[in-house]
């Protein structure tokens, strides 16, 4: 019984990968092929292989996801320049797995990195934290709205360093930083964000 059950749920990860938007046919063809080795093992008995191939599996998915993600970063604002992104998917032993994706933009001395986290065990506490009004004061931060999403803004107008933290449909941590910046050009980026395609994933 318990061995029809986890292939069950093997063959149901099947249908949900296969369905999902984030894939192509040719792409989803290598990951099938390695669940359907992780099918084979367990029926055979190798537990210790079908396990691997299946985390292997996973963090396969986690690196298509974290391309994708990228497409949510906006491109360099008139008189910037901008580095290529950069995705990171990591596996469950890198405090509990997640994804992050991150670009960097230039201008002069001026700079700007947005990073954006999922699918992390430490976005609820995150999440919590930026939802409390007292926690955004004590920190010294000002609560606004970046186009209808919630964010914490900490900026300092001596040094022109700041950051704006923001949380989208309470899955994604968007973080603006900003170097020798105004607000307004922090701000500016943080509004260039695609939220609506990434609430919609």
């Amino acid at each position: 019984m318990k061995k029809l059950v986890s292939v069950f749920v093997c063959q149901a990860l099947l249908v949900v990968i296969a369905a999902s938007p984030l894939w192509a046919a040719a792409e989803q063809d290598d990951v099938l092929a390695i669940i359907k080795e992780a099918v084979g093992q367990y029926e055979q008995g190798d537990y210790a292989g079908a396990a691997n191939n299946l985390d292997y599996a996973a963090q396969l998915v986690r690196q298509k996801k974290g391309e994708a993600i990228k497409s949510y970063l906006p491109e360099p604002l008139p008189g910037w320049e901008a580095e290529e992104a950069v995705a990171q998917a990591m596996g469950s032993a890198v405090f509990g797995g997640g994804i992050s994706v991150s670009r960097a933009y230039r201008r002069d001395s001026a700079s700007i990195t947005i990073d954006i986290v999922t699918d992390s065990p430490v976005m609820q506490s995150l999440v919590m934290m930026i939802n409390n009004p007292m926690v955004a004061g004590a920190s010294g931060g000002t609560l606004t709205m970046v186009n209808g999403q919630r964010a914490i803004v900490q900026f300092s107008d001596e040094t022109g360093n700041g950051d704006i933290s923001i949380v989208v449909a309470n899955r994604f941590m968007v973080t603006v930083k900003g170097s020798n910046v105004s607000k307004a050009e922090m701000m500016a980026y943080a509004e260039a964000i695609d939220y609506g395609k990434m609430a919609g994933n």
